[in-house]
């Protein structure tokens, strides 16, 4: 499996890389990445082929934004993707006065969400001032999720329904973004909003790996049967699929529990006994499937960026899927990559 293997969103026309470039790291998420480790990840990442680029208002409150769009606008732009995200608006304010969250050093720009057809016209607009170019190619509805939302979900996602649909659907039909999407945490979200419009790709989080295979049962799907794309991110579950079955593994964030530390090391002898990282088959895994596009993936240093792309390469032999199966360590009916 190749980095640069050109795979289209949906019904767009619209091709992308296999391998996608995730920003959020160098929105300076928990600790700080200097601006020209920054600049180097996504030099290399250029270098390697990938011209893909996934990023939010969100991540460092527009910093990660602001470094896309620096280390972009020399590039040609009908030679790269570039996909960012509305629901949140973002206003100057004093640090001193903001929650920044898991956010270092960011930019000052307080962030509150905003579903309404006129906050989504707004962050649009925003997010293009941010990263200095002319559009964006993709654009998620973000964060309208359980996970993200809490108890007020149901409300957040019929606004978003409603007032960011409305919104992205005239920038789709205007020419001004060429898909338009849902991105969260959960499949469940994803499957509810291609009920109800005429989305082109989501962008999920986490919930479809090595580990998590629900979303085969009715998203997929209605994806394939809708023209729908799929952008996966967290491939590794938030870390043990990269680490593997080791104390203090992280699984969704938080220490993985018992049942997945035995799940993770029964995979990981499987990977012993065929020479394959498992990093490697959890990257490969997800875009085997043929409503996935893109794997996306934000790294800390170049070091990390370059070991990615190098495990999407690995090649894994046929086999190895086949005793994943037949252990029971993944479902029968799940595409794995040929």
């Amino acid at each position: 499996m190749q980095p640069t293997e050109q795979r289209q969103i949906g019904r767009t026309g619209l091709e992308v890389t296999a391998f996608a470039f995730g920003t959020a790291p160098i929105g300076n998420i928990f600790e700080p990445i200097s601006e020209a480790v920054a600049s180097e990840m996504i030099a290399t990442a250029w270098d390697a082929g990938v011209r893909f680029f996934d990023t939010a208002p969100m991540y460092g409150h527009g910093l990660a934004e602001l470094r896309t769009g620096h280390n972009l606008r020399g590039k040609r732009r009908d030679d790269f993707v570039l996909a960012s995200k509305v629901g949140r608006v973002l206003t100057p304010a004093p640090r001193a006065s903001i929650d920044f969250g898991p956010w270092v050093d960011a930019a000052p720009f307080r962030s509150r969400f905003d579903y309404s057809y006129d906050g989504t016209m707004r962050a649009f607009e925003d997010s293009l001032q941010r990263l200095a170019l002319e559009r964006m190619d993709i654009c998620f509805i973000h964060d309208i999720d359980v996970y993200t939302q809490g108890a007020d979900q149901p409300r957040v996602f019929e606004e978003a329904m409603d007032g960011c649909w409305r919104a992205l659907d005239r920038l789709r039909s205007e020419g001004l973004v060429k898909a338009i999407g849902v991105g969260v945490n959960e499949w469940e979200v994803c499957h509810a909003a291609l009920k109800r419009h005429d989305f082109d790709c989501f962008l999920l989080a986490g919930r479809y790996t090595l580990l998590e295979q629900a979303a085969l049962d009715e998203f997929l799907p209605l994806c394939q049967q809708r023209g729908a794309t799929v952008v996966v991110g967290g491939g590794f579950n938030s870390g043990i699929l990269a680490t593997g079955a080791r104390p203090g593994a992280k699984y969704n964030y938080a220490p993985a529990p018992p049942a997945i530390l035995e799940r993770v090391a029964r995979i990981e002898q499987v990977c012993r006994d065929f020479e394959v990282p498992l990093p490697a088959a959890a990257l490969q895994f997800v875009v085997a499937h043929p409503a996935v596009a893109s794997f996306t993936a934000g790294t800390r240093t170049v070091q990390q960026l370059q070991q990615n792309l190098a495990w999407f390469s690995t090649t894994i032999p046929a086999a190895f899927w086949e005793t994943l199966k037949r252990q029971g360590l993944l479902r029968e009916d799940v595409p794995v990559p040929v």
